[in-house]
């Protein structure tokens, strides 16, 4: 079994039946990904099965600390033995070390798990800030807002998104730097 068959197959089973819309989610965060192939060459097929398995650490079934990055690493490399690259893409997703920080876990996350090079992190983060809940294409201002009034402006998850906005943006700023250097090396002068 390939990578990307192993991961879709991976997530469905944690995150289809119980968590029908994180499974959306997270399929629209792959398809996003496999979008990005033109700028990360031999990476990209690790980008989209991080990007499939970056929210299993919400699943029921192997959620512990209730912190879903840290979750779901633990789960990829304990159970499954699964590439420490994914491992670590998952481990710190979208800015995980600073929602670990406001949980008082931010030590626990960092030395566990490695930190991917930042080109990946920095494409994991557009895809997963440009896709909605239920998998749907949006902008990373939307989704960030999306997220505070979800989970409430003073929570943990909206204090921490709130204080990863700029980097956020930022990532996203990078991204799209990349696919349109990438666009405009294809065109005909």
């Amino acid at each position: 079994m390939g990578l990307n068959e192993w991961a879709y197959s991976t997530s469905e089973s944690l995150l289809a039946e119980p968590l029908p819309r994180r499974w959306a989610h997270s399929l629209g965060v792959a398809k996003c990904a496999r979008s990005l192939s033109a700028i990360l060459g031999d990476d990209a097929e690790l980008l989209e099965a991080a990007a499939v398995l970056h929210d299993i650490g919400y699943s029921p079934s192997i959620a512990t600390t209730g912190f879903h990055p840290l979750d779901g690493a633990r789960f990829l490399r304990d159970q499954e033995g699964a590439d420490e690259r994914v491992v670590s893409l998952v481990a710190h997703h979208s800015c995980a070390l600073l929602e670990a920080e406001e949980r008082g876990i931010r030590h626990e996350l960092e030395s566990e798990f490695e930190l991917e090079r930042p080109g990946l992190v920095d494409a994991l983060l557009f895809c997963d800030m440009t896709t909605t809940p239920d998998g749907a294409h949006t902008t990373p201002a939307e989704r960030v807002g999306e997220i505070v009034e979800r989970y409430g402006p003073d929570t943990i998850v909206g204090r921490f998104i709130q204080r990863a906005a700029p980097e956020i943006y930022a990532a996203a700023d990078r991204v799209e730097r990349r696919l349109a250097a990438e666009t405009a090396v294809g065109q005909p002068m």
